[in-house]
């Protein structure tokens, strides 16, 4: 194997899930141009990787380099997304290629009967299952992610409580669905006798601004404020992440963070939890269980199917704060 391309379209977290792959085929062939197809989007997060040679990116359509990866002459592609578009290039390419078990009929057994047959295997080790015809196997040292120098912001901006440490607090998420409401942060941040930073992105400036309204100068809000790596950067400095089921997740997976991660109209089982292969104890998982309508979807929607919102406005945030506290190692008064 001289050349090797490696498929992902999107997003940030499944993205930063592919990273095992990449790692460990490069280990296995350190000869290897290992390089990646993905959205224009989303090429900061691999362009620091050591890993990887080459990254393409496309705006809209993957016709837009399928001439430029065919000059590169793979000898395989590894399609870690395994969709329309995806299989257009391996057809385009016409060379040999491998895939893992997507698992969209059990998936669906589960969303709309509650039928749960998904193996207890999470999505990185599904992944594996395409790189074993190239005898690839998972050293189990998780997820990477690759900061650059210049994106590795002086933490001097915070406030003095919150340089001496911090929770990161993702309030974000692409789907309605899966993002704590707005009240819930604001009565957890409240219970928290500990500096909060807010993270998420510009769509989330108005939530984090009526939290801050609230709960005063026990928090910063971060949201909207920095590049996706510098809020990455902010991640790695976390004593802990307080999370919803979104990329920062993972990405706090990566730098093996202790986590505790809210999840709402999803569910664990469909395998994309955060992976901590060393350090399984770092992680928590809050969820509503017993309700029937629960997993509604395997992404999310904008609003509540049922309009109750049972699965996000049930969440013990007691039990949530004294989670962090028990990660925090601080004594209970």
């Amino acid at each position: 194997m001289k050349k090797i391309l490696i498929i992902r379209l999107s997003s940030i977290g499944d993205i930063v899930l592919t990273t095992p792959i990449v790692r460990c085929i490069k280990t296995h062939y350190p000869e290897a141009e290992l390089h990646y197809l993905t959205r224009d989007s989303f090429a900061s997060i691999l362009r620091q990787n050591p890993y990887i040679s080459k990254v393409f990116t496309f705006k809209d359509k993957v016709d837009e380099v399928i001439a430029g990866l065919k000059a590169e002459n793979y000898d395989h592609v590894v399609d870690l997304h395994k969709n329309f578009r995806s299989l257009k290039v391996r057809m385009k390419l016409g060379i040999p290629a491998s895939s893992f078990p997507k698992l969209n009929f059990k998936k669906w057994l589960l969303v709309h009967f509650k039928m749960r047959m998904m193996p207890d295997i999470h999505i990185v080790d599904r992944y594996f299952k395409a790189v074993e015809v190239l005898d690839v196997r998972n050293d189990y040292q998780g997820l990477d992610y690759f900061i650059p120098e210049k994106d590795k912001i002086d933490l001097s901006f915070l406030p003095e409580k919150h340089q001496n440490g911090y929770i990161g607090l993702v309030i974000g998420g692409k789907h309605g669905t899966k993002q704590l409401p707005t009240v819930k942060a604001i009565d957890l941040i409240k219970i928290l006798d500990f500096p909060v930073v807010i993270l998420g992105g510009k769509e989330d400036e108005a939530a984090a601004e009526m939290i801050c309204s609230e709960v005063g100068e026990k928090v910063f809000n971060a949201c909207g404020k920095f590049n996706l790596n510098q809020s990455t950067w902010l991640v790695q400095q976390a004593k802990l992440i307080i999370t919803n089921d979104t990329g920062l997740m993972h990405i706090a997976a990566a730098f093996n963070k202790k986590i505790i991660s809210v999840w709402g109209n999803t569910v664990p089982e469909l395998g994309m939890y955060p992976y901590l292969p060393q350090f399984p104890q770092n992680s928590a998982i809050s969820e509503v269980t017993g309700l029937k309508c629960r997993p509604c979807s395997k992404l999310g929607f904008e609003k509540c199917p049922k309009g109750h919102f049972d699965c996000m406005m049930k969440q013990d945030i007691e039990g949530i704060a004294e989670k962090a506290v028990e990660f925090l190692g601080i004594p209970e008064k």
